[in-house]
């Protein structure tokens, strides 16, 4: 239903949210909440995590506990429940929305996307969305047989994990090797399954995220958009590191990567902002990969480039209120910063003073309080007049950055 009032945090009763998982997107999804006087809880599985430091209330649980979740979420009573993260019990969400809690976007839509086995099917055999070749496997033998089916190379994923967590690439016809790189994947995943999904390897031009939203229209009808695709490159890494709005690639290209995001949001259902990505091969096709139903590490490009920020977007959505087109203001790029550091404790985030030195550049300082190898640490926003040149001011300005 469409919002016509706001309230106060803390005092009569007041609109709440409560965000499953507190990382640096749950954080800018909390200021947005804050500055529209909405009372913010964050749960996440460590204390003091980045959402934490600007919340009302925070609960440290174990997240995959299906009890813990809902013990919490009857103490709070929001009005929204909002997914972060992929490890989430998501039996507890079904339950939950079963009893009339409103999750974001639904529970159906966070049980299918944090799967990578269930939003293949969903996507390719439900949707009939193009995607890379796959199959499926639960054991060392059914990785060698699925390997053989899709053809090598190829890339043996955990059925959960995010960031690239977990992810092999397999060379050769050796089986040796791809039972390796099996026990690799679900050593590394999220939860204990131990399914894998086995895909076809790519040669990729580009990628893409398609940042489609669902809100509340005038006439309390559910309207589905997206914003103007962001354009990412990972350098040989399975994480993000560099995104970048608007995409100079072909019109068709992104229109067909628009009517993938539209087509994946549409058949999840719910409203909020969904995470697509989108491959685009050196040969030209143009194919699904996933989906985030929630803002997106590479669309945090958007604090610096649009009127409307990705975060800003899911909150309206979430709370009822309407969301204009976004418009890109102006070229833009962002640069995440990782640490090699491992159990460094309160780490400092050095170089600063030189970077912002560079006119058009921001930093964002998630505020973790621990590094672990390869934990993104910070990003680097930049306007420019082209997006080669925020571009090339954020890797100039990330190149002063250093987490000590």
């Amino acid at each position: 239903m469409r919002r016509e009032y706001l309230t106060t945090p803390m005092f009569g009763k007041p609109i709440k949210i409560l965000l499953l998982g507190g990382g640096e997107l749950g954080k800018e999804v909390a200021i947005e909440a804050q500055r529209l006087g909405v009372e913010v809880v964050v749960v996440d599985r460590y204390d003091w995590a980045p959402a934490m430091h600007v919340a009302h209330r925070r609960y440290v649980i174990d997240m995959l506990n299906r009890n813990a979740v809902k013990a919490v979420v009857e103490r709070e009573s929001p009005d929204a429940v909002i997914p972060e993260i992929e490890a989430i019990s998501y039996e507890a969400l079904e339950e939950l929305e079963a009893r009339g809690y409103f999750v974001v976007p639904n529970a159906k839509a966070v049980r299918i996307a944090m799967n990578r086995v269930e939003l293949r099917k969903f996507a390719a055999e439900v949707l009939g969305l193009p995607t890379t070749k796959y199959a499926f496997a639960e054991n060392p033998d059914e990785a060698v047989e699925a390997c053989e089916k899709v053809g090598y190379p190829c890339l043996i994923k955990p059925e959960m994990s995010s960031s690239g967590h977990g992810h092999v690439k397999v060379l050769e016809p050796r089986a040796s090797s791809v039972k390796e790189a099996y026990s690799y994947a679900v050593a590394h995943a999220r939860g204990k399954s131990r399914r894998v999904i086995v895909e076809e390897f790519v040669n990729l031009e580009t990628e893409f995220t398609v940042l489609t939203y669902r809100h509340v229209g005038d006439s309390n009808n559910v309207v589905t958009d997206t914003c103007e695709p962001v354009e990412h490159w990972r350098y040989g890494k399975y994480h993000y590191i560099e995104s970048w709005q608007p995409s100079k690639r072909p019109g068709e290209v992104l229109e067909k990567a628009r009517e993938i995001g539209i087509r994946i949001a549409e058949g999840l259902g719910g409203l909020g902002i969904f995470g697509v990505e989108v491959f685009l091969t050196r040969d030209g096709r143009v194919l699904f990969s996933e989906v985030a139903p929630r803002p997106h590490d590479t669309g945090m490009v958007t604090m610096a480039s649009q009127e409307l920020s990705e975060f800003a977007i899911h909150v309206r959505a979430v709370l009822g209120l309407p969301v204009p087109k976004p418009r890109v203001l102006t070229p833009a790029a962002s640069l995440a910063i990782y640490t090699d550091n491992d159990g460094v404790w309160a780490p400092r985030i050095g170089g600063v003073y030189e970077a912002l030195k560079i006119s058009g550049v921001d930093i964002r300082v998630f505020g973790k309080p621990f590094t672990y190898r390869d934990r993104r640490m910070a990003v680097v926003l930049a306007r420019g007049s082209t997006v080669e040149e925020a571009l090339e001011k954020a890797r100039r300005a990330a190149s002063y950055i250093v987490v000590e």
